[in-house]
């Protein structure tokens, strides 16, 4: 199956999840907490089904942060499979703030290659192709859009020109830490004018690829599931996502599923 194929089966699942999602987000619900205390709910359970369902025919396997993880003895024989948050930003969906998203990413050999994030609350899909280098944000009227709708009421991402002593930094709604503020003051020591745009979810990466805001920098504990959607939306836009760690793009599929520090900035 070709990559701009399993890209729309991709969209498609995202916005069915989307509309389970604000199901159940328009009335009450109860919260579960995990063995981490991350918080749980209803529609995460929903849209996690659904989109399992839709990624199953495309016979690629899936890691998901609701689904029982696969040991990586088996993993680490997989050339491509999906990465999925099915409500990425449960603290903003409980919060009921509408900046939490679905993120469904494809990865082969440790890099995404096509991404989407969907913000159900706001009906706006972000998706990308990172092997033809494009990313496109879509406005839609209703979580039942077809591709073709889709298609036609897409318009490509750019990011910022970064050539100004201004720079907009994006924060955590509810991560902004020590190492944060001290990369902060790194930047004004610099001599630059910082502004902090503080989103949740993976909106942050999307902020970035459709300049909003110049870099994202996250020093706190994330999951693969996490970013993997940005991460392929920036790329296909010429923004790094740097592992702290090693200096590298970060990488997928791993043993340990946890990401290290990142930061996400224009190619140098």
């Amino acid at each position: 199956m070709k990559t701009i194929d399993l890209l729309e089966k991709a969209i498609l699942a995202s916005l069915e999840a989307g509309e389970a999602i604000m199901s159940v987000y328009k009335q009450a619900f109860e919260i579960e907490y995990k063995d981490d205390q991350s918080p749980l709910t209803e529609a995460d359970l929903k849209a996690n089904t659904i989109i399992n369902r839709h990624l199953a025919l495309t016979e690629i396997p899936v890691i998901s942060e609701e689904n029982k993880q696969i040991d990586f003895s088996k993993r680490k024989h997989w050339n491509s499979c999906w990465v999925v948050d099915p409500v990425d930003g449960t603290k903003e969906f409980i919060k009921r703030n509408g900046e939490f998203t679905v993120n469904i990413a494809l990865v082969r050999q440790g890099q995404p290659i096509c991404g989407v994030i969907y913000v159900p609350a706001e009906k706006t899909l972000y998706y990308a192709n990172v092997e033809e280098n494009k990313a496109f944000k879509a406005e839609v009227d209703s979580h039942a859009s077809s591709i073709d709708k889709v298609y036609a009421l897409s318009k490509p991402l750019l990011p910022k020109e970064t050539d100004t002593n201004s720079v907009q930094v994006v924060g955590s709604r509810s991560h902004m830490n020590e190492d944060t503020l001290n990369f902060v003051d790194d930047l004004k020591s610099k001599g630059l004018q910082v502004e902090i745009v503080s989103k949740g979810s993976s909106l942050k990466f999307c902020l970035v690829a459709d300049g909003q805001a110049d870099m994202y920098p996250r020093f706190a504990p994330t999951w693969e599931w996490d970013t993997a959607a940005g991460q392929a939306i920036c790329n296909a836009v010429g923004i790094d996502v740097i592992s702290q760690e090693t200096g590298e793009p970060l990488v997928y599929n791993k043993q340990n599923l946890l990401n290290p520090y990142f930061l996400v900035k224009p190619k140098e």
